[in-house]
């Protein structure tokens, strides 16, 4: 299934003002890196925020807010925000703020290549 361009741009839009943010395609879409850690991304037309796992129980009680499962098993930590969730502009900056703040939290990653 693609992925929402559309969204994807309005995401990249919102984070275009922040430093550190890279892209990368995923999970059969697209998410977007800060420091080496998804903040957010975009699958179908779905939103793919990221949090503390702490949070995950209050963020699912939004209507338009699902725990992520595209493997059967539900990941707390990883929402799905349908479009009505993220309709304007200041609830998607919201939420991606909000993954942006988590991702921001964790130590950044770096890649190391081992050679054989």
């Amino acid at each position: 299934m693609p992925y929402d361009e559309k969204l994807a741009a309005r995401a990249r839009d919102v984070l275009a003002e922040r430093s550190g943010v890279k892209e990368q395609k995923m999970f059969g879409g697209v998410g977007f890196m800060l420091g080496g850690n998804m903040c957010c991304g975009v699958h179908g037309n779905e939103l793919i925020v990221r949090v503390s796992p702490e949070e995950s129980d209050e963020a699912v009680a939004d209507p338009h807010v699902r725990l992520m499962d595209l493997t059967g098993k539900p990941m707390r930590g990883w929402l799905l925000v349908s479009p009505e969730g993220i309709r304007t502009e200041k609830s998607l900056r919201a939420w991606v703020d909000r993954g942006v703040r988590f991702a921001g939290s964790l130590p950044k990653k770096t890649k190391s290549l081992k050679k054989r």
